[in-house]
């Protein structure tokens, strides 16, 4: 089930004078660039400003986020949309998606030995991916494409970094990874990119996905919080006309994962952002 918010109205200067009575919504987010400005409205007090007690929590791993919204440990969460259709049968408070945050084009990636030229070739291969998320959505997608089913290779399930280093050391054929994973499965002499999330346009779109029950007991809240992230994407729009503070939960980031952010084409309109964040300008 999907919704769509429209922008909010304007919330007056003392609109968030009465937050700190209500227990904040809480939103997790995950290492992807796509996500990383949910940081930068929390730091810049761009929620308070639209009326919206919100708290980001990390997670260092993406899988964890998915689980900890299913089981009721979060308002919200960011992650792709197949990724919240394989897990809507666990959620135990619904999941319903409110935003979609960019699209992935080309940053998913299955990664191959030398020897693979082709998907057919991957016939009988061992592919390491963690089932039922992104990597392993993509591999599908590919099989698919030509022909083929998840029962013509042989899949090797694990988390996406034990995948990218399982491939990396040589136990297994390929691995389906999104950044900064498949990046340690490149490591490997020979190893190439075979397909990625390029080839399937629209395919993999990255969401802000919340439960039901907090769209229905405070759907005020939901609004506003969809409002703040076009206002932190105005406010970054902005940034090179004028001279930028630096965001040190964003910066150290954007700095690991410049080299995926130069990759990925739907961040184009945000390089000029990202790269004054990586080469620390002020």
């Amino acid at each position: 089930m999907t919704i769509s918010c429209n922008q909010a109205p304007q919330q007056t200067p003392n609109a968030s004078s009465s937050l700190s009575n209500t227990a904040p919504i809480v939103i997790g987010y995950s290492n992807w660039a796509g996500w990383w400005p949910w940081a930068i409205a929390e730091e810049e007090g761009l929620f308070a400003k639209n009326g919206a007690n919100v708290q980001m929590k990390w997670f260092d791993g993406y899988l964890e986020s998915l689980q900890a919204l299913a089981a009721r440990q979060l308002d919200g969460n960011s992650q792709t949309l197949n990724d919240t259709i394989a897990f809507a049968g666990d959620a135990v408070n619904g999941q319903v998606a409110v935003l979609v945050n960019d699209n992935s084009s080309g940053n998913d990636k299955v990664i191959v030995t030398e020897e693979i030229k082709t998907i057919q070739d991957l016939k009988g291969k061992k592919v390491a991916a963690e089932e039922g998320v992104v990597g392993d959505f993509l591999l599908s997608l590919a099989l698919e494409k030509e022909g083929m089913s998840r029962k013509d290779v042989q899949i090797v399930p694990m988390e996406t970094v034990a995948a990218a280093a399982a491939f990396a050391s040589g136990k297994v054929d390929a691995v389906g990874a999104f950044p900064p994973f498949w990046s340690t499965a490149l490591k490997r002499k020979g190893s190439k990119e075979l397909i990625s999330s390029k080839a399937f346009p629209g395919a993999i779109p990255d969401l802000l996905v919340v439960s039901a029950k907090l769209i229905k007991e405070k759907p005020e809240q939901v609004q506003a919080l969809v409002k703040t992230w076009f206002d932190v994407r105005e406010f970054m729009a902005k940034i090179p006309k004028k001279p930028m503070r630096l965001w040190p939960s964003v910066r150290a980031l954007a700095q690991k994962n410049w080299p995926y952010i130069k990759r990925e084409r739907s961040f184009s309109p945000w390089k000029k952002t990202w790269k004054p964040l990586v080469q620390g300008k002020p």
